[in-house]
């Protein structure tokens, strides 16, 4: 997990937790019924929303963005200029014969190899491109409308126990507790659209935007390869889709064959 996800989860449950403890009785916060309600009605709005797949999708996608290792873009400009290299010493035809893991990356490489004409190189990676936004976009949704429903779900609870409080308004002494249980609800819904699934969404987001920056840069980087520029050059271009403060020097990277 990156540093700042895991300062963000323990500052936040720290403080909340911290802020239960100092006003009373963490028992008083727990209710089977409004978690029920709010985690409940959540997933099953949820479901109903999206399919089965792409909620078993965002959930993966969730883990995966908060375990891995952010991508550095310049890892692959290193790379691309690497690429730019290996054609211009041993042909073009050469790239087809390296081991790479990137998928995308290898169809480029394989579309220059084959001798693919600019237009169809193109027009290939630029569909792929938008094909991962739009894959991304569904996984990001998912947690956004969790986040919508989370606390509309916890006011419904809210609103259940406030119709079964005023059914007891002959016995003052259990409108406060009931109060009390009642307004749970609201806290569960805000407490995970707040803290677990926004920051989720924004966390995807900004990996998504981190990928399609490694995707432009593979995009232009094929095409300084089948226009043969210098690998000087092409770090000059590659590199302006990182800020000026982010670039790394340029250095001749080792591919495996």
């Amino acid at each position: 997990m990156d540093a700042a996800s895991l300062i963000g989860i323990i500052s936040g449950l720290s403080l909340i937790i911290g802020a239960i403890f100092l006003g009373g009785d963490f028992q008083n916060f727990i209710n089977v019924r409004g978690m029920m309600i709010v985690l409940g009605g959540t997933l099953a709005a949820t479901l109903i929303t999206f399919q089965f797949k792409d909620v078993i999708a965002a959930v993966v996608a969730a883990f995966f963005v908060f375990s891995e290792k952010k991508l550095d873009p310049n890892d692959m400009v290193e790379t691309m200029i690497e690429l730019c290299t290996i054609s211009r010493r041993q042909g073009l035809i050469a790239l087809s014969r390296l081991e790479i893991e990137d998928d995308l990356l290898r169809k480029a490489c394989n579309l220059i190899a084959d001798g693919s004409k600019e237009d169809l190189i193109r027009d290939t990676l630029n569909i792929e491109i938008e094909s991962m936004k739009q894959r991304h976009y569904v996984v990001q949704d998912v947690f956004r409308k969790m986040a919508l429903y989370a606390p509309s779900f916890g006011m419904m609870g809210t609103l259940i126990g406030l119709i079964q409080m005023l059914r007891q308004l002959s016995n003052p002494e259990t409108i406060g507790p009931s109060m009390a249980v009642a307004l749970l609800t609201t806290f569960y819904g805000m407490f995970l659209a707040t803290l677990i699934f926004l920051p989720i969404a924004g966390k995807l987001k900004d990996r998504t935007l981190v990928e399609v920056i490694n995707l432009e840069i593979i995009f232009e980087g094929a095409i300084s390869i089948l226009e043969d520029n210098n690998p000087v050059f092409v770090y000059e271009k590659l590199s302006s889709y990182i800020p000026a403060k982010k670039r790394r020097p340029r250095r001749p990277v080792v591919t495996k064959r």
